[in-house]
């Protein structure tokens, strides 16, 4: 079997997706670590460090910005990756898969 043609609408909601799961994993991981800093920021609270209320605002804005933005970067880049995937396949064949 050759894929001859790869639909763009379709594989770009699907990077989007994929890459908007990938993005909340992070931007919980980042929050995570907000918290970390900020209890860190707390015990150093005599020296320069940033306030210790502005940590949790930085995870908590990651979580819901880290997945929309990996999501519309995903649904852009897996539209481009599907067009030249169809131009270039046109020029040199398509991909061939073998299934049983």
């Amino acid at each position: 079997m050759v894929v001859k043609r790869v639909g763009i609408g379709s594989a770009a909601k699907l990077s989007g997706a994929m890459y908007g799961s990938m993005g909340l994993i992070f931007g919980l991981i980042f929050g995570l670590l907000a918290l970390f800093g900020a209890g860190i920021a707390q015990l150093a609270e005599g020296q320069d460090a940033p306030p210790a209320f502005l940590m949790p605002l930085f995870g908590v804005g990651a979580i819901i910005l880290f997945p929309i933005l990996y999501g519309v970067l995903g649904f852009v880049v897996g539209a481009i990756s599907a067009a030249l995937y169809n131009l270039f396949a046109r020029m040199v064949g398509g991909l061939v898969v073998e299934t049983e």
